[in-house]
């Protein structure tokens, strides 16, 4: 079973994404509620794909990324990028930083775990 990570700052959507990503998808899904937050959990269990939101307080999800990146113990984990600023600009950004694909917000619930898995499986 894939072990993911949700990092976003909105608790409905966390909800519905854990309960969309381990019924749906069968994904063993746990879920933080900040950058700060992410990257701490990151540390005591790594995930096996991080779902990161773009946009949040603190550390917004391009500089945990960055910081996820400059770690070698962290450097490989998948990172897929969730955003409600889906901009052509902005994609090629994100890909360019490296990041494994962006999903766009707010998700259908059914569909999220189906282009979670289809992302993962192109890894």
């Amino acid at each position: 079973m894939q072990h993911v990570l949700l990092v976003d700052d909105d608790d409905d959507l966390r909800i519905v994404g854990e309960m969309a990503l381990a019924s749906v998808g069968g994904f063993d899904v746990r879920c933080a509620s900040s950058g700060e937050q992410g990257l701490q959990m990151v540390h005591e269990r790594a995930p096996d794909v991080i779902l990161l939101d773009v946009m949040m307080p603190g550390l917004d999800g391009p500089q945990v990324f960055e910081r996820l990146r400059s770690d070698p113990s962290t450097a490989a984990i998948p990172v897929i990028f969730m955003t409600a600023k889906i901009q052509t600009h902005e994609l090629e950004q994100y890909r360019a930083l490296g990041a494994s694909g962006v999903i766009p917000k707010p998700f259908d619930p059914m569909t999220l775990a189906d282009e979670v898995r289809a992302l993962v499986s192109e890894l």
